[in-house]
């Protein structure tokens, strides 16, 4: 439900993040500005925004009725002057500190109403995002999972200037457009997904590069074992119900087998190095043309769409 005293949001960036935010900002009521950096991005950024209506639609999740209020909600534009009146920030730019702060030192120059600025980053720590702006205690991390309008999570990571009152305002609106937050007690690399997310990713590659199963096989066992479970429990949940004592068995015979590479393996870096970086070259672990792409952002998107929640405007 709509926030009353949050009536003027805006979006720095317009890459997929951005845009994704904007359509879930958008769906629940809220004006929202995107701050283009370039023309291009200026007309991408609209484009991507009218994609994701278009798939919600195809869903029948929205109508053709209720995109276009939603519409309505959003201006894109170059100027930054557009975003004076905002009152919640979200900076979806590169993972570049240096522009970054030059983008934070513009808010300070022209807005002066936010209550609270917050940077999508998936990488940067909010201590060093902090250390170029006056306001340190009204930023904070808010980290959300691709596509962000579908997926429920957001990490939010405060440094030690955040203020508690920053904190409550970021966790109150994002649950006001059905996002759930997690808060972390202290930063870390990685925040709390990704380093689980890349602690899993680390031990595939392994049993790829010792030959103990296929990226086709490790992907199957991954999608038909447990990853469905941790959709409707949790890992703790799940081991403490299993046992703690037999957890103990398990690790320590299984521990020792595990892969502990303290740097990005071989099988990656090579395909780096030989400028097969994945879908975007058109060949990674898999060969991209043998698959369908449609196909796989429609499975990407699948098991978010049962979390729509948007609480989308009437008028």
């Amino acid at each position: 439900m709509k926030i009353d005293d949050i009536n003027n949001i805006a979006i720095i960036g317009t890459g997929m993040i951005g845009a994704s935010l904007a359509a879930l900002f958008t769906g629940n009521g809220y004006r929202t500005t995107m701050l283009a950096m370039s023309e291009r991005g200026e007309k991408t950024g609209l484009v991507r925004y009218q994609t994701h209506y278009q798939d919600l639609a195809q869903k029948g999740l929205v109508t053709e009725a209720q995109a276009a209020i939603c519409r309505s909600y959003l201006t894109i534009t170059r100027d930054i002057d557009a975003i004076r009146d905002a009152d919640f920030i979200v900076e979806c730019l590169a993972e570049n500190l240096e522009l970054k702060h030059r983008i934070y030192q513009r808010v300070e120059e022209h807005c002066d109403k936010f209550r609270a600025i917050v940077s999508t980053t998936s990488a940067i720590s909010p201590k060093d995002l902090c250390s170029k702006i006056k306001a340190k205690e009204r930023l904070a991390v808010a980290h959300p999972y691709n596509p962000p309008h579908l997926v429920p999570c957001v990490e939010i990571v405060p440094s030690e200037h955040t203020s508690p009152e920053t904190i409550q305002i970021i966790e109150t609106f994002l649950r006001s457009v059905g996002r759930e937050p997690v808060t972390m007690q202290k930063e870390a690399p990685g925040f709390i997904a990704n380093r689980l997310q890349h602690a899993l990713f680390r031990e595939a590659v392994y049993m790829v590069e010792a030959g103990i199963a296929s990226p086709e096989a490790i992907d199957q066992a991954l999608r038909t074992s447990f990853a469905p479970r941790y959709t409707s429990i949790g890992i703790f949940e799940h081991f403490d119900y299993a046992g703690l004592d037999m957890i103990i068995s398990i690790e320590d015979y299984l521990f020792p087998t595990l892969c502990n590479a303290r740097e990005t393996q071989g099988l990656i870096r090579e395909r780096c190095e030989r400028g097969e970086l994945g879908f975007k070259t058109g060949r990674g672990v898999y060969d991209w043309s043998k698959k369908d792409a449609d196909d796989f952002r429609r499975r990407s998107s699948e098991p978010y769409f049962n979390c729509f929640n948007w609480s989308l405007p009437t008028e």
